[in-house]
């Protein structure tokens, strides 16, 4: 009997120094992304999915309006713009799982060029919530479609810091994304070069569900963002607001999830499924 417990103790001891630290799940989530195993983001998926609320109650309008499956927030789009660069900052909320869900829940905050009316490429940075339970965490990441996201280090969050994330294209190639923690100073940024050719017709500021290897990822309770100080740059040396853009609201299952609204140098994304 002494010799069995002892076993069994040795076993939970074993178990216990198994488990990964948070440097080595960091480590395994970082090979994972190289590997092209997990985190990518998606060109905006239209829904034709009947909805079970009244848009026009939620967002006061019906006008420059339509659903994903996996994009909300609001877009700019012109042919002749050639947009350059967007930027926006945004408090880190706090992620819950949704109402009778549980497990893992994601939901990422990012701007971005093209993705929209032109899905060949897109030039995009942002920030993961995640949720499981009781554990939050956050990743900041960049990313040019149609390659995967890579995770940025030397830089962490909390619910409540002030983030600006921004991208700029120097070229339909090459460009930077850049994210600034404003609470703590922190700054991490990455240059691309030699990349798939963006289009330059869009210019975005979205909360999306993202996509891994085995389709969208289970979707957060996110709260609300609002990306304030939102604005775009075109080649000619216009700043443009997101004021007139078209407004995407997330629907799954038949569900409306979230509801946008845009003022002139703001884009405010709510949970409300």
């Amino acid at each position: 009997m002494f010799a069995a417990t002892l076993f069994c103790q040795v076993l939970l001891a074993a178990a216990v120094f198994a488990l990964p630290t948070s440097k080595e799940r960091l480590a395994q989530r970082l090979a994972r992304r190289a590997g092209g195993l997990t985190r990518q983001s998606q060109p905006k998926l239209v829904s034709s999915a009947p909805v079970t609320e009244s848009k026009a109650a939620l967002n006061g309008t019906t006008s420059n309006l339509i659903y994903s499956e996996n994009w909300t927030g609001a877009v700019l789009s012109q042919s002749t713009a050639t947009y350059t660069s967007v930027t926006g900052t945004f408090v880190v909320p706090t992620p819950q799982e949704p109402s009778g869900g549980s497990g893992a829940h994601y939901a990422s905050a990012w701007v971005g060029i093209d993705g929209d009316t032109c899905g060949n490429a897109i030039l995009q940075t942002g920030l993961d919530f995640n949720v499981d339970g009781s554990s939050v965490s956050y990743d900041a990441w960049f990313e040019w479609y149609p390659d995967y996201a890579y995770d940025f280090s030397g830089i962490s969050f909390s619910a409540g810091d002030s983030v600006t994330v921004t991208v700029t294209a120097s070229s339909a190639t090459g460009g930077t994304a850049e994210v600034t923690n404003e609470s703590t100073g922190q700054t991490v940024s990455y240059t691309f070069s030699d990349q798939t050719a963006l289009c330059q017709y869009d210019a975005e500021w979205i909360v999306e569900d993202f996509s891994t290897d085995d389709g969208l990822v289970p979707f957060a309770d996110f709260g609300s963002v609002t990306f304030t100080g939102a604005a775009a740059g075109t080649a000619s040396g216009e700043t443009v607001s997101p004021s007139g853009a078209e407004l995407i609201d997330l629907v799954q299952d038949n569900q409306l999830v979230t509801s946008v609204s845009v003022g002139d140098t703001s884009v405010t994304v709510s949970y409300i499924a």
